[in-house]
């Protein structure tokens, strides 16, 4: 769908907020906490970001894009280029982050512009009437977002907002380990963050039971397979592509003039999410989980590949 820049604003340092609707005024399709859209850029990148708002609204879409020091044209071109009116190509809404909403305790840690898809739970949870607490860690006040109405909503029933500075602390990072066994077994947990406290928290809470650790990563932590080497056969058209060194499925797909679902490209969207007939993926990714990938019958095509010489996949 095309939709317009109804507002620019500055959440913090480095972080702006994108506020889009509709042309032409009608209700935007709905989406649930810890959902995802993509922007098709102008400079023709296509980036994931996460929902802010409350999925109670109908007529706006909200992101907040962290201006990236490493940027590879994206988070640059939303602070630089985008401006208010701008008309954007935009897919989505997709979830690979649910909220489980009748938990008994639901526990958020963010980690700096983690906080987007959290603070998307935390309004759920506020109009569910449920608990939660919040463990929001930043380097510095001045790049905190949504600080304001965070704070209204620890004031209005203290004791759920732990706010971790690190510049504040000494340089100090949060203790992920302490916080996770202070917390009841049944407690579900939700991370969204950097990479590094990504890899910590599932080092912390690898004892729990999975089905109440959530994560989502901005990025992928695996390196792509790129040997090549090996076949892929499209079973719906019978086509086969041979995959050489230095490319991905999906490169080789797109080349040869396929028009194939896709967005990050890193193995953290789940866009390219295929079915496998034949054959073992050599996995990758940051979406699928243990179980997926164990099971053999799904991947994803931006990065993973084959420990075998032949693919089958469902296309």
């Amino acid at each position: 769908m095309e939709l317009f820049v109804r507002s620019k604003t500055v959440e913090a340092l480095d972080i702006v907020a994108l506020e889009l609707a509709s042309v032409s005024g009608e209700p935007l399709p709905p989406f649930t906490a810890g959902a995802h859209i993509d922007l098709v850029l102008g400079n023709g990148l296509i980036r994931s970001y996460s929902l802010a708002n409350d999925p109670a609204e109908t007529d706006r879409y909200v992101v907040a894009v962290h201006r990236d020091p490493a940027s590879r044209g994206g988070s640059a071109y939303v602070h630089d280029v985008v401006a208010v009116g701008d008309r954007i190509e935009v897919h989505g809404p997709r979830n690979n982050f649910e909220l489980v909403e009748n938990a008994p305790t639901v526990v958020l840690i963010a980690g700096g512009i983690g906080i987007t898809p959290l603070w998307s739970m935390i309004q759920r949870l506020e109009s569910l009437g449920r608990s939660w607490k919040l463990f929001y860690a930043v380097r510095s006040r001045s790049r905190c977002a949504y600080e304001k109405a965070i704070a209204a909503l620890e004031a209005s029933s203290p004791g759920r907002v732990h706010f971790h500075f690190n510049d504040e602390q000494g340089g100090a990072l949060i203790d992920l380990p302490a916080i996770l066994a202070a917390l009841a077994s049944d407690a579900h947990v939700y991370c969204c963050g950097p990479n590094p406290m990504l890899e910590a928290f599932e080092q912390a809470t690898a004892g729990r039971n999975p089905c109440t650790v959530h994560l989502e990563w901005f990025r992928g932590h695996t390196p792509a397979a790129t040997e090549g080497g090996y076949s892929v056969v499209l079973s719906r058209s019978g086509r086969t592509f041979r995959i050489p060194a230095g490319k991905s499925v999906l490169d080789v797909l797109i080349e040869a003039g396929l028009d194939i679902a896709y967005s990050c490209r890193e193995g953290v969207c789940g866009a390219c999410q295929t079915n496998v007939l034949e054959g073992e993926p050599d996995h990758r990714d940051s979406y699928l989980t243990p179980h997926e990938k164990r099971s053999g019958k799904t991947m994803l095509i931006c990065c993973s590949g084959a420990t075998g010489d032949r693919l089958v996949l469902d296309m």
